[in-house]
């Protein structure tokens, strides 16, 4: 009896320590650092931060150019994270080791310094970022699921990294089973082994050794081999179809070194000089060598061709030759997909930035956003419509007045298939 006592007692101990363990994960998913202030001023403030500097990459609750932000002071300290909202790149720089991780994770895709933030603008973004937007997170699980899983943008689907966990959540599991077990059968061996109601045979038959390549062969472990090497094989294979079409972070090298941190960041130079058709017409058009020759016939141009660079030559043979520059293009749309530049830019006010990313910092273009579907209708659900001033929006604004919430995108059509399939 006093073996069946401590067998009972060591399943009661495995059990409250599963219990703990279970209970400290739960505590630690949730913990968020108390410093940050859960006030509805704050949580207002910081939303106003958020929308005006971090909205285009980042989401509360799920990943979109950047990683998911709610619980980033459970993750990371406040310090830190202060910091690297600040300046991130200073934080990589350092070496810092979580920071280099972050930046190679997410295909080195800089983040603006946001310098210009007080602390407490600081702390009250970070308000919102823990305590705002539930609301909105529920009502996109309630409609079944967020834009990325409707539209495969590059988070789409189940997030890699849920399902990771997921299958390592389900080994540990399994793990702990076959400990308990092996236990169990442990203490009872050894009760069987000393009561005198057992005659030899059965004694023969409870401490006979186990058969380790019998079961390798079993038909039980076989199967549990195939299952685990099939979720991997499935896992990788998802993961692999999400990513089919997604050019993000693709950065090609030009015929001529073009610098559009020097041109349209240090010279300001608008976007729309060089991009002629963004007003206008469905392109941005590619800009032509006479664009080009509108200012370097004046700049740096000593006695001809001597004195300049030897990009710029290359604008000035180009012209000479009546040959048009190739200018490799890096944001491709697939041809089932219709996209207006004039719509967004002249109509919408969609900045160049809002889908370009911060191209007056990028010395060579890259892709910045994902431009998937996904992320498309992502940014219809969200945007609101700029009703002032445009008599078109007179009757739609009316009829919408009923509602609480704004006008946005997707109340005049913004996620009909044929407004960009047909």
């Amino acid at each position: 009896m006093s073996i069946m006592r401590s067998s009972k007692g060591v399943s009661i101990r495995l059990y409250h320590l599963l219990v703990l363990f279970f209970l400290f994960l739960g505590a630690q998913a949730y913990a968020v650092d108390p410093e940050v202030p859960e006030s509805e001023d704050a949580i207002s403030s910081g939303e106003s931060i958020f929308n005006a500097n971090c909205k285009t990459c980042h989401r509360l609750d799920q990943k979109l150019i950047g990683p998911a932000l709610r619980g980033v002071t459970d993750r990371r300290e406040l310090d830190w994270a202060k910091s690297f909202i600040l300046n991130s790149q200073a934080v990589i720089q350092s070496g810092d080791a979580t920071a280099v991780a972050l930046f190679k994770e997410y295909n080195n895709t800089v983040m603006p310094a946001m310098d210009f933030l007080s602390d407490g603008d600081l702390m009250n973004l970070l308000a919102y970022i823990e305590y705002g937007g539930k609301a909105d997170a529920e009502a996109a699980a309630a409609e079944g699921g967020t834009a990325a899983g409707e539209g495969g943008g590059s988070g789409g689907g189940i997030p890699s990294e849920y399902l990771t966990i997921i299958l390592v959540v389900l080994v540990i599991v399994l793990i702990l089973v076959l400990v308990v077990l092996g236990l169990i059968v442990s203490v009872l061996t050894k009760y069987m082994n000393n009561s005198d109601k057992l005659d030899e045979e059965d004694k023969e038959f409870i401490n006979q050794k186990t058969d380790y390549l019998g079961i390798l062969k079993s038909d039980g472990f076989i199967l549990i081999v195939t299952t685990i090497v099939l979720a991997f094989v499935v896992k990788t294979a998802i993961d692999g179809l999400y990513t089919v079409g997604v050019q993000q972070g693709y950065a090609p090298a030009q015929p001529i070194a073009y610098s559009h941190e020097l041109h349209a960041g240090q010279y300001e130079i608008e976007c729309q000089y060089c991009h002629t058709g963004v007003e206008i017409g469905k392109s941005a058009n590619i800009p032509s060598a006479n664009i080009c020759m509108n200012c370097h016939m004046h700049i740096q141009n000593v006695g001809g061709k001597e004195g300049i660079s030897p990009e710029i030559a290359k604008i000035y043979d180009a012209v000479d030759n009546n040959q048009p520059i190739e200018w490799v293009r890096v944001h491709n749309l697939p041809d089932l997909a219709y996209f207006n530049h004039s719509q967004h830019v002249a109509v919408g006010g969609v900045e160049c930035q809002t889908c370009h990313g911060p191209i007056e910092e990028m010395e060579v273009v890259y892709q910045h956003s994902a431009l998937t579907m996904g992320w498309c209708i992502d940014c219809h659900r969200n945007t609101e419509v700029t009703t002032q001033g445009n008599e078109y929006y007179d009757k739609l604004v009316q009829l919408h007045s009923e509602s609480k919430d704004a006008l946005k995108v997707k109340d005049i059509g913004g996620l009909e298939c044929a407004k960009c399939h047909y």
